[in-house]
């Protein structure tokens, strides 16, 4: 197995960002690069697992901390503009463009907020990439009425004040011990600013809006049972988009962290076979 590889670039707005890199071995050639964008208060290393599944079917993988999260720069939960984490994203994909053989493919791979950020990137047609992954996307972070009351009022006179998220990580997996290892996971928090929390409220409607203009070729794979976000959102996506783009599967039993389950082996099954279907049957061969 390949170790990640840690380094950080400096974003145009003048913040780093940690990036994670697992390269395959020398002399092996990609038949993509997959880009991960994580959830809300967790960090890219928390996707060594995926980036190692991903290394053995033949993939390179890139992730990155996003602003106010892990190793970057800004504070726990801090987002200094309102459309700093979709620059951000157009920052890592513009320098992988510029790092990797011309011509290779990047796919997005994005979980939870990380879901949210990529599929309102492409929606928005920020940079091409050939291929997107959304894994229990927050296309529906589920609100209440006065979560939504909040929201209405509080962004506008304290965008900047951080509160606690209200995550309960008992329903990320059925696994105790990812459970265990989120709460001692000292790069985990579990702070939201006003502003970050409005992207969250927002963008999957804007997003679902415009699903059935969708031209990506896109795997979206969600949970039946998740209490983090809703699966509405997910299923309101999947009934705007053309079957001709999107591939969608319910894991009816699974909580939120799907990759992370006592047996996550169906789906990376469904994740293998679309790559597969994309990238020709040498996938995972």
């Amino acid at each position: 197995m390949t170790a990640a590889h840690l380094s950080e670039i400096t974003t145009p707005h003048g913040a780093t960002l940690a990036l994670r890199d697992w390269p395959l071995p020398e002399g092996a050639l990609p038949h993509a690069l997959v880009l991960i964008v994580h959830g809300l208060g967790e960090h890219s290393g928390r996707y060594e697992t995926v980036a190692q599944q991903l290394n053995g079917w033949g993939f390179a993988v890139r992730s990155f901390d996003l602003c106010g999260h892990g190793l970057s720069s800004g504070a726990p939960g801090s987002l200094p503009d309102e459309n700093r984490l979709l620059d951000d994203l157009a920052t890592v994909i513009d320098r992988s463009r510029a790092a990797v053989a011309p011509g290779l493919p990047i796919v997005l791979l994005g979980h939870s907020l990380g879901g949210l950020i990529a599929a309102r990137f492409v929606s928005l047609k920020l940079r091409a990439v050939e291929g997107l992954v959304l894994s229990s996307p927050a296309l529906d972070p589920g609100l209440n009425a006065f979560q939504k009351l909040l929201l209405a009022t509080l962004p506008k006179i304290a965008p900047n004040l951080r509160v606690g998220n209200g995550l309960d990580a008992s329903y990320l997996s059925h696994d105790p011990a990812v459970v265990a290892a989120y709460r001692a996971d000292p790069l985990v928090h579990d702070r939201i600013c006003a502003r970050l929390a409005l992207f969250i409220a927002t963008a999957g409607a804007q997003t679902c809006a415009l699903a059935r203009h969708w031209a990506v070729p896109t795997l979206l794979i969600y949970a039946g049972q998740d209490r983090l976000v809703s699966p509405k959102g997910s299923r309101a996506f999947a009934a705007q988009a053309p079957a001709s783009v999107l591939t969608s599967q319910c894991f009816e039993d699974l909580y939120h962290e799907i990759f992370n389950e006592l047996d996550p082996t169906p789906v990376f099954g469904a994740l293998q076979q679309w790559l597969a279907q994309r990238y020709g049957n040498t996938v995972g061969a």
